[in-house]
């Protein structure tokens, strides 16, 4: 019996090196090698009929015969079978029987302890990680990664989290995706997308290990902003040597916030409000103006942000790096520039489009 030609025209279609990329993307280990068994016997089958009974057998009708075997379904002999024929399809059963018990305990295990769970939502997150551009990275998901991932997410930001540890409890996060993994490891580097990324902070507790992160990120992206947490005061010459942008010690950091809660805790308050996110009322922001925009070449007394728009302009950074406080009303934005400003969210957001379009009021 010869299959028709509708029927070697789905063989031809099957791709079993895409169904193999599948399952082994998807399947937990277990499951798979379970898989090979029900189907290392349809292979038997496939070539032992036409062995045992000759020429008059084809691959498919030993590949039928099995398959009908395994699965207890019987009909019918596609030939009549010889004695070893039969002796053959004997075999064929009990091993069947035994593969597909096996095959269905291992998958009711893989549903049981979420593993197959597990694998589909790494897919996913693979996919999603492929597709992001722009992003930042934190490597090391400790006290300060945590801070760190909270005020991105708060900000709505996409990030990705790189960290050793495996997390308890649902991700938290919903701007965020996970990679579990070293950082200092160039290939989970490139898995978070460090090439894509816009910047890149580094939380790890050593400060061997953010040097090296440091400087491999560097490598792979010479354009990556780069915050990286020093330690030790000896450590921030070495990782701006080999490409961090900012240095962040904790420490330092904090004692200059402790000594400023007790000389100026109006002015320290009123900085906390305007960098977080969570106080709509009054935000501090940087806008870059783009070529074209609707403030791009115009002085700021021309534009009338603070007539119009109720926004305070704190200082201007010309695209040279030239940083002005309180700029006159003269000033030109040039296209490159960046806007320090002061005022509400929604009128921010209003000054941000101003900033990227054409479109003025």
């Amino acid at each position: 019996m010869n299959p028709q030609p509708s029927q070697r025209h789905w063989i031809s279609r099957f791709n079993p090196v895409g169904f193999a990329r599948l399952a082994h993307r998807t399947l937990p280990l277990r499951l798979r090698w379970a898989l090979l068994v029900p189907v290392g016997f349809l292979a038997v089958g496939s070539v032992g009929y036409p062995l045992i009974e000759g020429d008059h057998w084809s691959s498919f009708d030993g590949f039928y015969m099995a398959a009908i075997t395994i699965t207890t379904i019987g009909y019918c002999e596609t030939h009549t079978l010889s004695l070893a024929g039969r002796a053959f399809t004997v075999l064929i059963a009990f091993g069947g029987i035994f593969s597909i018990g096996f095959l269905a305990t291992e998958t009711v295990r893989a549903i049981v302890t979420g593993e197959i769970q597990g694998l589909l939502g790494k897919h996913r997150m693979e996919e999603d990680l492929a597709q992001l551009s722009g992003h930042r990275i934190v490597c090391g998901c400790g006290r300060m990664g945590k801070i760190v991932c909270e005020d991105l997410d708060r900000a709505g930001a996409p990030f990705v989290v790189i960290d050793t540890a495996t997390p308890s409890g649902p991700w938290p996060y919903r701007h965020g995706l996970r990679i579990e993994g070293n950082a200092t490891e160039d290939d989970v580097l490139r898995q978070a997308g460090t090439e894509r990324a816009s910047a890149l902070i580094t939380a790890v507790g050593s400060d061997a290990d953010n040097l090296y992160i440091t400087l491999s990120a560097r490598l792979m992206n010479p354009k990556l902003t780069i915050v990286s947490r020093a330690e030790e005061a000896e450590a921030e010459a070495k990782l701006r040597r080999v490409g961090a942008n900012h240095v962040i010690s904790p420490y330092l950091a904090g004692g200059h916030r402790a000594v400023q809660a007790v000389l100026r805790p109006t002015a320290l308050h009123f900085l906390e409000m305007t960098t977080r996110p969570e106080f709509q009322d009054t935000q501090i922001e940087e806008i870059r103006v783009l070529e074209g925009s609707a403030l791009a070449n115009r002085s700021f007394k021309a534009a009338r942000l603070v007539q119009d728009y109720g926004i305070i302009i704190v200082g201007y950074q010309r695209p040279t790096g030239d940083l002005l406080y309180a700029p006159h009303g003269d000033t030109v934005m040039e296209p490159g520039g960046v806007l320090i400003a002061l005022g509400r969210r929604l009128q921010l957001d209003v000054l941000e489009k101003l900033a990227r379009s054409s479109e003025a009021k």
